[in-house]
């Protein structure tokens, strides 16, 4: 099936602002954006050091070690420890209580937030620019929808919720993959070169190569290219620190490769009720 044109995507978009099957209200026109940061690899703040466990030397009864891919894993059995009460049983919720009646119309009165599952994989090639081939999966059912895009969705990452154009937040659920077309082709005829369509310069748009899109399919696959159009120096930077972070840990790592460290598996007992021993 051939690429629907630039125009009949505008149009069919637009069809989706009055042919909404769940009577929701008009939304409001938004500027597309990422909602909150975008992770640059920058590590999180260290935590504090959690208190480590300790047992007495007279509260060990017996212990042994054994050695295992150069680690030591320390086996011993210790004095019993008291274990706190276990807690009541919660109450059950009244489904009758008007407070609860109220929380439970302010659920289901609150705005939906769609949910765009994507999988898709980036081709590059050193005399292109990057292409993706990607697939978009209704959240609620119904057949997936196949489209090429100019923009680069691996710069699509560091981020889970936006604000579409169109006023509606979603939230973005990826997976992505890599093809450099420069490299051998070891298996061309299971693998073979994809048919990349021709893309105008300028905004990243997309090319849907799946039959009978409908038009939520079309407005939730828009509003992720207008993210990327507006936001493209952030989600660019973005993604360069990662990949500068993670070279510099993977050196890190293979210049001090880390040491295995040495385990302590700590158990005690329990009388049953037959009088026996229970671990």
């Amino acid at each position: 099936m051939k690429p629907l044109p630039l125009i009949l995507l505008t149009a069919l978009v637009s069809i989706a602002s009055v042919r909404s099957e769940d009577a929701e209200p008009a939304a409001v026109p938004a500027t597309a954006q990422v909602i909150g940061e975008v992770q640059d690899g920058t590590p999180p703040a260290a935590e504090p050091p959690k208190p480590g466990f300790v047992v007495a030397p007279e509260d060990i009864i017996s212990s042994e070690t054994h050695i295992q891919d150069g680690r030591k894993i320390i086996v011993q059995e210790i004095s019993p420890i008291a274990l706190p009460a276990p807690t009541a049983d919660q109450p059950v919720l009244d489904q009758t209580s008007p407070a609860v009646q109220q929380r439970l119309a302010g659920l289901h009165d609150a705005p939906r937030v769609e949910q765009v599952f994507i999988g898709a994989t980036v081709f590059r090639s050193k005399d292109s620019p990057p292409r993706t081939n990607a697939t978009y999966r209704p959240s609620g059912g119904g057949n997936p929808v196949t489209f090429w895009s100019s923009a680069d969705f691996s710069l699509l990452t560091g981020f889970s919720s936006y604000l579409g154009s169109d006023g509606k937040t979603r939230n973005l659920s990826m997976m992505w993959s890599s093809r450099d077309l420069d490299r051998a082709n070891p298996f061309p005829a299971q693998n073979p070169a994809p048919q990349i369509p021709a893309f105008p310069e300028g905004n990243a748009t997309f090319a849907i190569t799946s039959e009978n899109p409908t038009p939520e399919a079309l407005a939730a696959i828009q509003s992720i290219h207008d993210v990327y159009n507006n936001e493209f120096e952030r989600l660019k930077a973005a993604y360069d620190s990662r990949e500068q972070a993670r070279l510099q840990q993977a050196a890190v790592l293979k210049a001090h490769p880390p040491k295995p460290k040495d385990i302590t598996l700590n158990f005690w007992t329990t009388p049953t009720a037959t009088g026996g021993n229970g671990q």
